[in-house]
C-alpha cells in the first residue's frame, strides 16, 4: 500500500542508510496514539516521547554524521521538549479529541484530574506552569547541540529550538491559559526567532 510513500522511502534508506529500527518506533508511538492512553507520570510520558519524537533528531544526527552519546542525549531532550511543548500547546483541542497527555500525578498534585482539565482555573494554570517549566529546562538541556551540527543543520536546529521556547513564552503571556487558547507561531515571530537564533550562545 501507498507506493507513493514507501516507494521513494526505501529509495532514501538505501542510499543514506537510515536506521530502519528508527522508523519502527515511530510508527509503534503512532499505533499507541490511536488509543489515547492516559500517561501515569512523567517517565511514561517521556516514554512515549522517545518514540514518537526523538527517533527524528536521531535520524537527523543521522544524516548529519554526529553519532557521539552527547550528542544522541542532548537531541533526545530537545526533540522531547518539542513533543511536550506541542502537548501544552494543544491542550485546549485535544481533550475534545479524546487525548490527555498530562501525567496524572501532576494533575493530582494540583487536586485535578482528566474531567476537571476541561475548564481554566487557577488550579490548571498552576499545572500548566510547572509542565511548561517542566519542558523549559529538558529543552535548555538540549540546546546546546545547536553548536555541534554542520552548516544548515545547526541553523534549522536553531530556529526549532526557539520556535518551542516562543510557544512557552506565548503560554507564560496568556497567564498559562492553556485550555481556553492554543498559542501559535505566525510571521510576525519570525524577526525575534532569526535574532534571538542569531545569537544563542554556547555557554546555553
Amino acid at each position: 500500500p501507498w507506493p507513493q510513500v514507501f516507494g521513494p522511502l526505501a529509495q532514501q534508506i538505501a542510499a543514506h542508510r537510515l536506521p530502519v529500527a528508527l522508523l519502527a518506533q515511530l510508527l509503534a508511538a503512532f499505533k499507541q496514539d490511536t488509543h489515547n492512553p492516559l500517561y501515569p507520570d512523567r517517565a511514561a510520558l517521556l516514554d512515549y516521547c522517545s518514540r514518537s519524537a526523538n527517533p527524528i533528531g536521531r535520524l537527523l544526527l543521522h544524516l548529519a554524521h554526529v553519532h557521539d552519546a552527547e550528542a544522541i542525549a542532548q537531541s533526545d531532550a530537545i526533540c522531547s521538549a518539542l513533543q511536550l511543548i506541542n502537548f501544552w500547546q494543544d491542550m485546549s483541542v485535544d481533550h475534545r479529541r479524546g487525548r490527555f497527555y498530562v501525567p496524572l500525578v501532576d494533575a493530582q498534585r494540583h487536586g485535578l484530574d482528566v474531567e476537571s482539565m476541561q475548564h481554566d482555573s487557577p488550579a490548571s494554570r498552576a499545572l500548566v506552569r510547572d509542565l511548561c517549566t517542566w519542558a523549559r529546562a529538558l529543552m535548555h538541556q538540549g540546546q546546546p547541540l545547536v553548536h555541534r551540527l554542520p552548516g544548515r543543520f545547526g541553523w534549522e536546529l536553531r530556529l526549532v529550538v526557539q520556535g518551542g521556547l516562543r510557544i512557552l513564552d506565548k503560554i507564560e503571556a496568556h497567564g498559562f491559559n492553556a485550555l481556553s487558547r492554543r498559542p501559535t507561531i505566525g510571521a510576525s515571530d519570525a524577526p525575534l526567532l532569526l535574532w534571538r537564533a542569531l545569537w544563542m550562545q554556547r555557554s546555553d
